[in-house]
């Protein structure tokens, strides 16, 4: 039971870490002055979210999407 819950523990781990590093990465390649006012708030609540991370956990979360930017950007080159 509790090799279980681990497991499920894990398996939140990664796809926090995956939703962390995407929103890491579209925060670092946003253009700040290009968003509606409205959405100032949101921004600045992401941004500070993503700084209140450990160095540790946010290498993590970047080298975990890093492959499926990098596919990404390679079938957008090929369009």
């Amino acid at each position: 039971m509790l090799r279980a819950e681990i497991e499920i523990l894990m398996s939140e781990r990664q796809a926090l870490l995956r939703a962390t590093g995407a929103a890491a990465v579209f925060v670092a390649n946003l253009d700040s002055e290009s968003l509606p006012e409205h959405t100032y708030a949101v921004a600045d609540i992401l941004a500070h979210a993503l700084n209140d991370l450990s160095e540790d956990t946010l290498r993590d979360a970047l080298e975990l999407v890093q492959p499926t930017l990098e596919t990404a950007r390679t079938e957008q080159k090929e369009q």
